[in-house]
Order: C-alpha cells, then structure tokens, then sequence
C-alpha cells in the first residue's frame, strides 16, 4: 500500500505541529508507525491522501452514524453557510434543536450548548459543585471525560495509550478533589461515600464505557449508582458523548432505562461539527448563569452551522427509529463473524458490544474494567490493527477505544472486515 504521501505530510506537519497531530491518538504512536492523513471520507469509508479506501469503524469517533457526508446534513450545512458562519448571538435555530432534544431524552428540561465534550462535562462538574454546595466528585478509572485538569486522573483512553500515570500542568489540589474507583465496583464507590460523607458533589461516568475499549455495566451497577446518589443527595452525571442518541434515541439513558440528573451530549449533536452540550431538570440547570450564579459562556456556543447539522441528524434518527435495530443487527453479525474468525486461532480473545459500539481484546479474561482491559495482549492487539489497515479496514489506533459502527456500512464491508480479521 502506496502511503508516501501521508508520510511526506506527516514529516511536515511535525515541524509545525506538537507531535505533527492535534489529538494525541491519532499519532498512532501506542500501534507504532506513522498516521494516515485522511483527505475525503463517503458513507462507511475514508480515504487517504494517496487515495487508498478503508472501511471506516472510527467514525470520527462516534458521531458519524449514519456514515460520512450524510447528504441531507452537508445541504443543510451549505445553506446555512451562505448566511454566515457565527453570529454570537442568539438564533431560533438553537431553541429548535433545544426541543427536539427534549422529545427525544424527556428527564431534562433545560439545555445549554457549548463547543466540545470535553467543555460540557467540564461544565456539568461544575454546575454539579455549584448545586449541591460541595467540591469532590468521583470518575471510574479508564473513564474518559475530556482533558480539563480534574478528569485527567487515571483517565483511560489517550492517557492510557501514551502510559501517562500524572499529568504535569494539573494541581494537587485539583487531583485532590477527584476521586477514583474501578468501573463496575459498587463496592469501592459505596466506600469512598462513606468516606467523604457530605463532601461529594457528584458520581460521572460513562453509562457504557468508550475509553478502555467497549465496557459494558455489570447488572445492577448503575442502578446502584442511581439509589446511592439518590440517597446521599449527590447528582449522578452519565457522560453520553459516545452514547447519546448511537444507542437508542434517548440515548443509553433509555437503553439502559437508568435516568442521570444531568447528562452531557458531544459532537453528535452536531452531526460532527465542533459541539457539546450539557442538560438536566430545571431545578438543576437553573444555576447556570444568566438564571444563576454558575457561569459558563462561549462565542461559539449554539453555531449556527453545527446547529443546523445537529438538527437535520437528530430530526432523521427520531423519525427513523428503525436504525437502531439495523445498527444493532449489524453489529450483531460483526460479532458474530469476528467469533467465527477467531475461533481457531491460537490466541484467546474477548470481544465486548452493546449496538453499534464493540471492541476486541486479545485475552482469556472477561474486560468489565480498566485493569483488565489493561493486561489484555496490547502488543498483539497492534499487530491486528496494522493487519487490518494494510487489509483496508481503519479500526481505531489504540488497543483503548471501542469501535463504532455507521449504518451507511453495508454486509459486504462487514463480510471483507470479517474475512480479513480471519487471514490474522
């Protein structure tokens, strides 16, 4: 595979850019090897500036799920586009999709828009602290919640891929303030709790984990999260950057049939755009300034153009509520076909999905939490990936990311993944 083009830019990039990449991961540094410099990208497939096609399973990490350049968006994008591209003021556009939200996750009642995940997580922290009057919150390790100062402790994903255990820039005081249990651990949350009695504002998490591979939640894990929450008045945020609206309409919320007090949403909602958003019931959400005295603001906030994506997408998925049935079949069959191919190999593997969001660890051991994600065979699962992409399949760069599937996927890009996962 010609990718000597990819190669010159990444050389470039390097004398201009920290590392010659803007995201950490997309270094490709934990698999080994340079990245690919992707120029285009149609439905289920991207393609490099050599021009070489892969099947796309990272789907700019989520939010493409009805697959790339969905043509419906990109008219929606162009049209607004020629009435200019920010204002920074308000538009009706952004009370629309406001409302169309609220049909769609009806435990909230308020909505505020910010620019990226990471912003609205770092917001529903913040808001949480400034509701209850208290400071500590507790994350799951491996849990991946954005890059603000108090999320970087034991955070999985990127940090894990670059073996980073403390992150220089974030205070003692910070971390302080930031407790850490392993995901699916009743137990050591219930602890920490009695520990800190009165001191904890808030339990985030992500309802199913995207950050150490695909983590599902052990049977009764959040619903034990939701009655300790309850009964110790601390507000229990679910992180649905990866799920919101990929696993069921309402998000997993509504497939799980667990209801967070505040949940945040990233850059689905924008169709890919640049987007976040965090959201809860009135009597939260009324502390956030200009109702209150919790102050969070940005020029970019409610963009016109990522609104108007954000709203042609959401409005398909609502009115289509069969897609997540094809999603979940096809994800079925793509676990069922990786089973297959594995199967009489020598190495063990583990395979973990929920919808359309699925993951393969190469070990013997069931992968229910960050450490036993971690001493899976990270090595071999760098191998595979490099297998894969020489077999035009694009999987995430790291052993620590699940994978997502678009329904613009078709059986036979599933049958050619599959095949080539066999020939590993």
């Amino acid at each position: 595979m010609n990718t000597h083009t990819s190669q010159s830019l990444f050389a470039r990039a390097q004398q201009s850019i920290p590392g010659g990449v803007n995201s950490p991961v997309r270094a490709f540094k934990s698999v080994g090897g340079n990245p690919l410099f992707i120029s285009k990208a149609k439905g289920a497939y991207l393609y490099d500036a050599d021009g070489n096609e892969y099947i796309d399973f990272i789907n700019s990490w989520g939010p493409m799920i009805l697959g790339h350049a969905y043509e419906p968006v990109i008219r929606a994008i162009q049209e607004k586009a020629t009435l200019s591209t920010s204002f920074g003021a308000p538009t009706e556009l952004e009370v629309e999709i406001a409302e169309l939200i609220k049909t769609m996750v009806p435990n909230v009642d308020l909505i505020r828009m910010v620019n990226s995940g990471t912003e609205a997580c770092m917001s529903a922290v913040r808001l949480a602290r400034g509701y209850t009057g208290k400071n500590k919150f507790i994350k799951f390790e491996g849990c991946y919640h954005g890059h603000a100062d108090c999320f970087l402790v034991k955070a999985g994903s990127g940090v894990a891929t670059f073996n980073i255990q403390t992150v220089p820039g974030v205070t003692s005081g910070v971390a302080g303030d930031t407790l850490t249990c392993a995901y699916n651990d009743l137990h050591a949350v219930e602890q920490l709790v009695s520990l800190y009695k009165n001191d904890i504002a808030a339990i985030i998490i992500e309802p199913v984990a995207g950050n150490m591979g695909c983590i599902l939640p052990e049977n009764h894990f959040l619903e034990g999260l939701r009655q300790i929450c309850t009964r110790e008045g601390i507000l229990l945020i679910f992180d649905e950057v990866m799920t919101g609206f990929r696993l069921a309409a309402g998000g997993a919320q509504e497939k799980l049939k667990i209801d967070a007090d505040i949940v945040t949403y990233g850059k689905i909602i924008g169709a890919g755009m640049p987007v976040g958003a965090f959201a809860a019931r009135k009597e939260v959400m009324q502390h956030i300034a200009p109702l209150g005295s919790v102050y969070q603001a940005g020029t970019l906030s409610g963009n016109p153009l990522a609104m108007v994506a954000g709203y042609t997408l959401l409005e398909t998925l609502k009115n289509h509520p069969e897609v997540y049935n094809e999603l979940d079949n096809k994800g079925s069959y793509l676990e069922e076909g990786l089973r297959n191919a594995f199967k009489n190999k020598s190495y063990p593997y583990t395979i973990n999905r929920i919808g359309s969001m699925i993951s393969v660890h190469f070990c013997s051991h069931p992968v229910k939490d960050f450490e036993t994600a971690s001493t899976a065979d990270i090595p071999l699962f760098n191998k595979f990936f490099h297998h894969m992409l020489n077999s035009g399949v694009y999987l995430p760069p790291s052993a620590f990311e699940t994978w997502f599937i678009s329904n613009a996927i078709s059986y036979q890009d599933l049958d050619r993944t599959i095949e080539a996962a066999s020939r590993f």
